[in-house]
């Protein structure tokens, strides 16, 4: 059953109980993809080093949406119990072999490709797990928690994974990073998660019926068709389809300066490694900062009119970082973009979860991951190549404008624009 609706969030077992499974498992990741890194590049060139981090994320950006039908039809809980328990498991084997022998770089491409599709159910699912544990007016207090979560786990998981590789090695730091996953399980099987409603229990998936042959032979078509379902219903509810779009376009512009970006106008403006990690530090100072905003508040008013400005305003902030000669100032900045592309990204989360069908939730969980996680990136080789041809102010400017492009088309959408989270 979810939490008592007098209960807030912060104080709520099941919310803490799923916060610490959640900042566990995110902290085992970011451990696991340092001592993936180290081990690719200590094994073979640069090259293929990028080439066994690239296995990785293929699956789980082609896989993404199938893991959210996943959770849709099994249970979010499920699908992240066994996802970290395989991860666990595929960690520690990895470690084991580690310890014994100098396996090729073939097997850290293959266990990369096995945690990339992990990974690919793993995310829909345990996004689709809080409207399951607490009431909708506390959903974006939890889209607030989470997001703390998440910067603690990334502070917390690189030092983690470098210290554990320094002292002894790749497989001390993967050991690490299956007892993280480990840790995450006793918190997760204690979650109480409540039943859908009859209206979404309706309209929910069916389990498995005939016989197994029938099944074997029907099972890729009625996934096929829960993932063309999912794309439907995302398609005709007027505040979600137009929300996946400001998702798509906005992201589209906002990771490459960020993701790429920062790097090369530190380099140009002579800042160099030292002027990145305060651009970076700054920026997610200001992440953390909108985080424990909605964290404390609990809900925003007007929540999707809030959403579009401050993704127009951070949309200019990102253009002005190409202009700033000084290292402080552009900290400074860095630090407001972090703040308005935070408040909009857990605005954005918020009314996903409070919009969508639970029934759905799954599906839609993975489209805007996918379209967030999987398309975006797509604009790093296309930000570095341009910052090398034109330099950073006008690749900066032009990823502010398509950024804001994605906001102005939320906030012409009326039905997105008054989107209200529950109170």
């Amino acid at each position: 059953m979810p939490a008592d609706v007098g209960l807030s969030a912060h104080r709520d077992p099941q919310v803490l109980r799923w916060l610490g499974a959640y900042g566990l498992s995110a902290t085992g990741d970011s451990v696991y993809h340092v001592a993936l890194t180290w081990a690719a590049t200590r094994g073979g060139s640069a090259a293929e080093a990028g080439a066994v981090l690239a296995a990785g994320a293929v699956p789980r950006a082609l896989l993404m949406l199938g893991g959210g039908v996943l959770a849709d039809r099994i249970g979010p809980r499920t699908v992240v119990l066994v996802s970290d328990t395989a991860r666990c498991l595929v960690v520690l084997g990895l470690a084991a072999l580690l310890w014994l022998t100098t396996p090729g770089l073939w097997v850290l491409a293959a266990v990369a490709v096995v945690f990339g599709i992990l990974d690919a159910v793993f995310m829909p699912a345990v996004g689709a797990l809080p409207p399951r544990i607490v009431p909708r007016g506390q959903l974006a207090r939890v889209q607030g928690l989470r997001g703390l979560a998440g910067r603690g786990a990334t502070v917390a998981g690189a030092p983690l994974g470098g210290a554990a590789t320094a002292l002894s090695g790749a497989p001390a730091a993967f050991t690490a990073a299956a007892a993280l996953f480990a840790l995450s399980l006793p918190l997760l099987l204690t979650l109480r998660i409540a039943p859908l409603p009859p209206s979404a229990a309706e309209n929910s998936p069916p389990g498995p019926v005939g016989s197994p042959a029938a099944e074997r032979g029907g099972r890729l078509k009625r996934l096929a068709g829960d993932l063309a379902d999912g794309l439907r219903y995302v398609r005709g509810h007027r505040v979600l389809g137009p929300l996946i779009v400001v998702v798509a376009v906005s992201d589209l512009g906002f990771v490459g300066p960020l993701g790429v970006g920062l790097a090369l106008l530190a380099e140009a403006r002579g800042w160099g490694a030292p002027g990145l990690g305060w651009l970076l530090a700054g920026f997610a100072a200001g992440s953390a900062a909108a985080s424990l905003l909605l964290a404390v508040r609990g809900r925003i008013p007007r929540a999707g009119l809030v959403m579009g400005l401050a993704l127009v305003t951070g949309s200019a902030a990102i253009a002005a970082l190409a202009l700033l000669p000084g290292l402080v100032a552009a900290v400074a900045v860095a630090a407001l973009v972090g703040v308005l592309t935070g408040v909009s990204g857990s605005l954005c989360g918020a009314l996903l979860q409070t919009a969508a069908d639970p029934a759905h939730l799954g599906r839609v969980t993975s489209l805007a991951t996918f379209v967030s996680l999987g398309l975006a990136p797509l604009s790093f080789p296309l930000t570095g190549a341009a910052v090398g041809l034109w330099d950073a102010t006008p690749v900066f400017a032009v990823s502010a404008l398509v950024c804001a492009a994605g906001a102005v088309y939320g906030l012409c959408s009326v039905h997105l624009r008054r989107a209200e989270l529950p109170h």
